[in-house]
């Protein structure tokens, strides 16, 4: 009997898929039984849980995953290159922003060391790797570099107003409170020029891809 060769593309999405999943609902589950025993309330949990960058941009990396999978137009904004390529940046300075800078402040055990991980090392790594070998290339351009960087500015302003509202941050450099407006703004400045740059390098990518692999996926 012969053997059905595996589609690296399928296997990647399913992989980026069951990551994403697994660690996210992995994370709300311990996120949200520490707040409540910490006395908050369910609206008050969930509004902490959904501030995060590194859960909303996994949360964009499952919708791409089932952009895929399902056909309903209703995923097709997940199914665009800007889409596509802009989390490619995102998730690159996620990994980069932890390993530099996060895991020096907070040692994880346990359950919460192992949602740490894929949320932050393995669901990137997979997503880096499904968009360079199973994305269609050749469709990002400089002019749009600003759309891949609107929703994290978005991100940033939403984060911003709520911390002014509730005094809380999600992360050290954004705490208005401690760090005061010109010291935040400085932090703010550096992560779009990291973030500008690796958008950048996802421009250049999807050139240098679409010219030796896009015969290979027609």
């Amino acid at each position: 009997m012969r053997r059905v060769p595996v589609n690296p593309r399928q296997l990647l999405t399913w992989l980026g898929l069951f990551a994403g999943c697994a660690g996210l609902i992995l994370q709300f589950i311990l996120s949200m039984q520490a707040y409540l025993a910490n006395g908050r309330d369910i609206p008050g949990a969930l509004g902490t849980f959904f501030t995060f960058y590194t859960i909303l941009t996994n949360i964009v990396l499952v919708m791409i995953y089932l952009s895929e999978l399902l056909p309903t137009r209703r995923l097709d904004l997940f199914r665009h290159p800007v889409t596509r390529g802009s989390m490619v940046a995102c998730t690159a300075l996620v990994g980069i922003y932890v390993f530099l800078v996060l895991r020096h402040l907070t040692a994880f055990t346990g359950l919460f060391d192992v949602a740490d991980k894929v949320l932050h090392y393995v669901s990137p790594s997979i997503y880096l790797l499904w968009w360079a070998a199973a994305q269609r290339h050749g469709q990002l351009h400089w002019r749009h570099l600003p759309l891949m960087l609107a929703p994290t500015f978005i991100y940033f302003v939403y984060v911003m107003a709520r911390g002014l509202w509730v005094n809380e941050y999600p992360y050290p450099f954004m705490n208005m409170a401690e760090r005061g407006y010109a010291e935040v703004l400085l932090g703010a400045l550096y992560m779009s020029i990291a973030l500008a740059l690796l958008a950048g390098v996802a421009v250049v990518a999807d050139r240098l891809f679409a010219q030796n692999w896009n015969s290979v996926h027609d």
